[in-house]
């Protein structure tokens, strides 16, 4: 079996199993969007003159990290999946199939990221036509971000998948993830506002330092920068979700390749 056909089978296989919950999907992404409404009109209030001054309003602030968030969420995805087969002990199947454990690998990165990608697409399309299209470069730019901070997510959640030996212990990791993750960068406030509280001694200086080297805050600043033109484009952006990328995805598939072998 040629090395391409082996990962595209792997992602054939992923893909099978991401489309046997579309209704689920289906009802997923109308939740992000009724959250990206409802949220628009209550946060608008909340925040005030924090977004507002440099915004339009929350909506357009938020829907670029929106689209990030439901990337993340789906992305990650594929963690529990591997989870599941690793207790069930369905690796072993996966183990028989003509491939080697490194193509086996790449292939479940790679379907978790581009499931991500998938799901993200209709938040990004909503984000695009209520806030404002970018030119045919920072479309291409935005994309390639995007897929790079797919792969590290599928990654990290494959890392943490093949690290528990438990549902329970992959979901309270990935909790913990989720809320740092979301909760510590520019997705529900601008990043100017978190260094504020910083300078004020209102929110801690670590928290303030992860939020700026945060993935999440990297991807949504560069959607916004192109398409608001604040905050101002700087290639730490785009450092950031690459060195994010690079580390997990090459821990991931060591850590993948490695636990298959042991088991």
């Amino acid at each position: 079996m040629a090395i391409t056909g082996a990962i595209i089978n792997v992602v054939e296989h992923d893909f099978q199993n991401f489309f046997r919950y579309k209704w689920w999907l289906v009802g997923l992404i109308s939740m992000n969007l009724a959250d990206l409404f409802i949220m628009a009109v209550v946060y608008n209030y909340m925040v005030g003159a924090a977004v507002t001054s440099v915004y339009k309003n929350y909506f357009t602030f938020f829907a670029p990290g929106l689209a990030v968030t439901g990337l993340f969420a789906s992305a990650f995805m594929i963690g529990r999946e591997i989870n599941m087969e690793m207790r069930r002990e369905v690796h072993h199947y996966m183990l028989s199939l003509p491939m080697t454990r490194a193509q086996l690998a790449i292939g479940r990165v790679l379907s978790g990221g581009l499931r991500g990608m998938l799901y993200m697409s209709p938040l990004l399309l909503t984000c695009f036509i209520f806030v404002g299209f970018p030119s045919i470069l920072q479309f291409l730019a935005i994309i390639a971000i995007l897929f790079l901070l797919a792969l590290g997510i599928s990654g990290l959640s494959i890392a943490i998948a093949v690290s528990t030996t438990s549902l329970e212990k992959f979901i309270t990791a990935r909790g913990l993830v989720y809320y740092t993750l979301f909760f510590c960068s520019s997705v529900f406030y601008p990043l100017s506002l978190i260094q504020d509280l910083g300078r004020d001694g209102k929110f801690p200086a670590i928290l303030v330092s992860f939020a700026e080297i945060n993935p999440l805050s990297g991807a949504s600043d560069m959607i916004r920068s192109f398409l608001i033109g604040y905050p101002a484009f700087n290639f730490n952006m785009v450092l950031n979700v690459l060195i994010f990328s690079v580390v997990f995805t090459l821990s991931a598939a060591f850590a993948y390749i490695k636990i298959i072998q042991r088991k």
